[in-house]
């Protein structure tokens, strides 16, 4: 038979072990044996040998409130959540680059077409200016817009 010493202190690892498993976590603790141990005034050491039973059934009671989907230790169900988080966060990061490379490969093709329009652009006014240098161009009247002599070339890359 237990002393009375002893059966008060399994008495108080048991109270320490329903406040643990309600989410009543000390402050610098978690829902663990370590806690358990400290919380009822025996050492760890003790809590595996001499009071395995209540250790046992502590892990026992805590699987099984993990089984029916509640997390006693706040901190774990912190650390769940952020885990989620950074997994879709990492996911859109990922996205975000994605569609990041492809908006540069077209931008680079647009600069590149741009550049070739520029350059077919050059090459029609040097003709244009040959052409008007040997034939004489009757003036006319330009439309607004219709001017190409406030264009300013793209620069060369």
């Amino acid at each position: 038979m237990l002393s009375g010493r002893r059966r008060a202190r399994g008495v108080r690892s048991r109270c320490r072990e329903d406040r643990l498993l309600s989410g009543q976590i000390p402050p610098g603790g978690a829902c663990d044996a370590k806690t358990l141990a400290r919380e009822a005034g025996i050492s760890r050491a003790s809590l595996y040998r001499t009071w395995s039973h209540l250790k046992d059934e502590f892990e026992q009671r805590r699987a099984a409130a993990r089984a029916a989907g509640q997390q006693p230790d706040p901190k774990e169900v912190r650390i769940a959540r952020l885990r989620e988080l950074n997994q879709r966060l990492t996911g859109i990061l990922a996205r975000t680059n994605t569609e990041f490379t492809v908006l540069k490969e077209h931008h680079r093709l647009l600069l590149s077409v741009l550049a070739t329009k520029d350059d077919e652009l050059e090459r029609f006014r040097r003709e244009l200016s040959t052409f008007a240098g040997r034939h004489a161009v009757p003036a006319h009247n330009h439309e607004p817009g219709d001017d190409a002599r406030g264009v300013v070339p793209l620069a060369r890359r």
